[in-house]
C-alpha cells in the first residue's frame, strides 16, 4: 500500500493559507485520479483510494488533528512495509519552488516532527515553497496567512507539477527522475 498524506489545518479558516499547500495538491492530486476525499465516522482524517496498475493500492490522508498533531494517524493506518510519501509547506524554499527527496530531519517543521515521532524517517516528502516571514512577523502569523496575488499563482503552478510528478511516480516512473525533474522545476 501506498500512502499519500497531505499536511494542513482543517476548517474554512485555514483554507488556502501557507500551511495547507499540503492538502491543497493532495485535493488537487484526487480530483486527477477522479476520486473524493471522504471521512469516516470517527476516523481523525479524511481519505481516498484508488489503484494504478504499477503501484496498487494508493491511499490519500488529510489529518483532521492539525498540523502540529499529524503524525497520530499514522499507526491506525501505516503497517510495516507501506510506502509513505508526505506533501507539506517549506519556509526555506521561496513561493514557486518545488522539492521532493527521501528521508531527512523535520528542518523544525511540525508536522514532520509529528509524522517522525510515528514513521522511520525515510520516507518520501514533497515540499511545496512558501518563503521566509517578512521582518517582524512570527513564524506562525507567516504560515497561517494567505498568499499575495502573485505568490498565489506561483504556488498554484508549483501544486500542479508537484501532481504532475506524483502521477508518474505512481505510474511507474522512477523516483530519482522525479526527483531530478521536480528539484529543477522553475515557474515560468
Amino acid at each position: 500500500m501506498v500512502y499519500i498524506f497531505g499536511l494542513g489545518n482543517p476548517g474554512p479558516e485555514y483554507e488556502m493559507t501557507r500551511h495547507n499547500v499540503g492538502v491543497e495538491t493532495l485535493s488537487r492530486l484526487a480530483a486527477f485520479f477522479q476520486v473524493k476525499l471522504k471521512k469516516r465516522c470517527f476516523c481523525k482524517y479524511r481519505w481516498a483510494r484508488f489503484n494504478t496498475p504499477k503501484m496498487g493500492d494508493v491511499t490519500l490522508i488529510f489529518p483532521l488533528t492539525y498540523m502540529n498533531l499529524s503524525g497520530t494517524v499514522v499507526p491506525s493506518l501505516v503497517k510495516e512495509g507501506d510506502e509513505v510519501i508526505v506533501i507539506c509547506d517549506q519556509m526555506d524554499l521561496p513561493a514557486g519552488s518545488l522539492r521532493v527527496k527521501k528521508g531527512g530531519s523535520s528542518a523544525g517543521h511540525n508536522g514532520l516532527k509529528s509524522m517522525l515521532s510515528f514513521l522511520p524517517g525515510n520516507f518520501k516528502r514533497v515540499y511545496i515553497g512558501v518563503g521566509r516571514p517578512e521582518e517582524g512577523v512570527s513564524v506562525q502569523d507567516h504560515v497561517l496567512s494567505r498568499f499575495s496575488d502573485s505568490d498565489r499563482i506561483l504556488v498554484d503552478k508549483t501544486e500542479e507539477k508537484a501532481v504532475s510528478c506524483l502521477v508518474s511516480l505512481l505510474e511507474g516512473e522512477t523516483f530519482e527522475k522525479i526527483q531530478m525533474e521536480a528539484n529543477s522545476f522553475k515557474v515560468d
